[in-house]
């Protein structure tokens, strides 16, 4: 007997851990610094810490409790009602909720290119189809309702990534309403806000609820996740934010327990440590100021708590940076081979970071591409 057909399925690469690294090269893992995944350089919330301790007696128990609790925790942040929170295990746990609750078999889905494997995968994993939107280098990844609607042919879900992996481009509300105007009834826009800390842009929850002077709308979801500004990756927590009309399918989509007793006990300490979250931003901010600043090649303005960072030839940086004992994150699996994205360190990761991107640019003597020049990127497809 073998598994239905996967073949259409694409594997995600997540970044490499310094455990894993320091293995493979025979190397003490002191010697390693890792900016390949996003994660957050101060750690998780030191009052997640304590909860963590705190509940470890208790996970004999499933969290329903706890779910409940988080669940009205994040509705109040967010001034929408219980029912419109859908926790899940991760921000992936979530785009999988969305695809159960919306996809027949054969239904389409448009994700962005360059982009977050999952989204394709989850819907795959639903038997829906895959189509994608280019987000061009050329125009700097600028993200507006044209880019998706030139794609778009009624697709049953639209992911919007806002701010967007690996470029930190975002889009407008205004544009994402525009969007949603555009497309049918029964299409879905998905916001996936994941970074959506690091950006100076207001929620599209204010969509969904009719706030700042738009209309309320039952066609637009929100995705967040506790696992960058509140540094609980770990732990696996997310969500998603719904309209008020998708509040039943819920109960009918959600795996039992789907966010542990560790994770919610977790996150509802993490919501409220405002100090923890001002001070990740803050250094997110300052780090990618520097790296623009010092960087010996192009950075690309970022929302997120990462940069994109056009090297020329990512695999040989990637490796060069790894054996001098920095960890970035090459971007060949993202469908573009010649840059490296740095995740925002603390301020003596990042300048390490740039000291050593800046040598090995120098020592491989790689010839970067201008901005807005694709031509050396499709040379490199």
């Amino acid at each position: 007997m073998q598994p239905r057909d996967l073949s259409d399925h694409v594997a995600y690469e997540a970044g490499r851990g310094i455990e894993e690294v320091a293995r493979e090269l025979g190397r003490d893992p002191s010697e390693f610094i890792k900016l390949a995944s996003n994660e957050n350089p101060h750690g998780p919330s030191p009052a997640a810490a304590v909860a963590i301790r705190e509940t470890a007696s208790s996970v004999s128990s499933y969290p329903k409790a706890a779910h409940a609790d988080l669940t009205t925790a994040v509705a109040a942040r967010w001034g929408v009602t219980d029912e419109q929170v859908w926790l899940a295990n991760g921000g992936d746990g979530a785009i999988d909720y969305l695809h159960r609750a919306t996809l027949e078999p054969g239904d389409d889905v448009l994700v962005p290119s360059p982009g977050f494997a999952y989204y394709g995968m989850s819907s795959r994993f639903h038997h829906g189809d895959v189509r994608e939107y280019d987000l061009e280098r050329e125009d700097d990844f600028e993200q507006d309702a044209d880019a998706v609607l030139e794609r778009y042919e009624g697709d049953r879900l639209v992911f919007v990534t806002s701010p967007h992996n690996p470029t930190g481009s975002t889009m407008p509300l205004e544009e994402i309403e525009r969007l949603a105007d555009a497309t049918d009834d029964e299409t879905l826009i998905a916001v996936d806000e994941a970074y959506g800390e690091f950006a100076d842009r207001d929620s599209a929850v204010a969509l969904i609820e009719g706030l700042d002077g738009f209309e309320a709308r039952d066609d637009v979801a929100v995705l967040r996740t506790f696992s960058k500004v509140y540094g609980l990756a770990g732990v696996r927590l997310g969500y998603a934010v719904v309209p008020e009309e998708w509040a039943d399918a819920y109960a009918r989509v959600n795996t039992p327990f789907a966010a542990s007793e560790l994770a919610c006990r977790a996150g509802l300490a993490a919501i409220d440590d405002e100090e923890h979250v001002v001070r990740t931003v803050e250094t997110t901010r300052e780090a990618r100021a520097y790296m623009r600043e010092h960087v010996d090649a192009h950075v690309w303005e970022s929302e997120g708590n990462f940069v994109l960072v056009d090297v020329g030839d990512a695999s040989a940086v990637a490796n060069e940076m790894q054996d001098r004992g920095v960890i970035v994150r090459d971007c060949s699996s993202f469908g573009l081979p010649g840059c490296i994205r740095i995740t925002c360190g603390t301020e003596a990761e990042t300048e390490r970071a740039v000291e050593t991107l800046n040598a090995v640019l120098k020592d491989l003597d790689l010839e970067t591409q201008p901005p807005g020049d694709s031509t050396a990127e499709v040379a490199d497809s």
